[in-house]
């Protein structure tokens, strides 16, 4: 009778411990799960701040800033309700809903007058701003959260700020080469700049003059290289007669 009970009892504590055993793998791989959502949003979040501080090197419009905020606010709220304990994320959620109450400020940097860093560092971290500002603006638009008319206004609005940075950037280091006689050098500057300009789909004002100033330098730069070309062989000729002269000339006799 004993038997039977322990045999019982046996089994009914293995059942209980492979019952727990899963409730505790469920636990953990949904505490798993939990972080590595947590993680993914953490990442989205700092990305999208980062976007936001880069505004003083990226001209931002009210669309974009709205944008970046919602972004932002909708990182948080998943991450409060991941992490409900946190005073810190809640505090910042709300600061976040309040800057989207506000009206945001339509002031954006002329691009016109837009003044490029002279560190290629800031350049390059200016350039991949934008292009991180328009793989936003495609993600967000995937995700439905700004209409297609913003995205293509916004989108074509950074890519010719895009073309404005590559252009006047190879047009400023031809025209330092140019000046400090690297004259070949200065030649592909502008060369890379016409081609940025000629492939361009948006033909506007800006295009069609610096396209045209950039034509009318490489013209200048052939002209300096062939009448450089032509004093180097005058030169050499020079050098070559001497060379025949000193050759031919009468010995002295000592």
């Amino acid at each position: 009778m004993l038997l039977p009970i322990i045999i019982s009892l046996a089994i009914a504590l293995v059942i209980i411990a492979v019952i727990v055993n899963v409730v505790q793998q469920h636990k953990e791989r949904i505490a798993k799960l939990k972080r590595a959502e947590f993680t993914k949003l953490r990442h989205l979040l700092d990305d999208t701040e980062e976007m936001l501080v880069n505004t003083s090197n990226v001209p931002f419009t009210p669309a974009i800033t709205t944008l970046l905020l919602k972004r932002t606010a909708s990182a948080l709220r998943a991450m409060v309700e991941l992490e409900t304990g946190t005073r810190e994320l809640k505090q910042r959620l709300q600061e976040t809903e309040n800057r989207l109450k506000d009206p945001v400020s339509a002031d954006v940097t002329n691009t016109d007058t837009l003044t490029l860093p002279d560190n290629d560092q800031q350049l390059i971290a200016l350039i991949r701003g934008i292009k991180k500002l328009r793989a936003t603006l495609r993600s967000e638009h995937a995700k439905g959260t700004i209409d297609t008319s913003t995205v293509i206004t916004e989108d074509k609005r950074l890519e010719v700020l895009q073309l404005r940075i590559n252009v006047e950037s190879q047009i400023k280091r031809g025209s330092q080469a140019r000046n400090n006689k690297m004259l070949g050098s200065a030649r592909q500057y502008f060369e890379k700049a016409l081609t940025s300009l000629s492939n361009s789909s948006h033909q506007d004002d800006y295009v069609t003059h610096r396209k045209a100033e950039v034509i009318q330098t490489l013209e200048d730069i052939a002209t300096e290289l062939k009448a450089g070309n032509v004093r180097d062989r005058e030169k050499k000729e020079e050098k070559e007669n001497k060379d025949i002269d000193e050759l031919f000339a009468p010995k002295r006799k000592w």
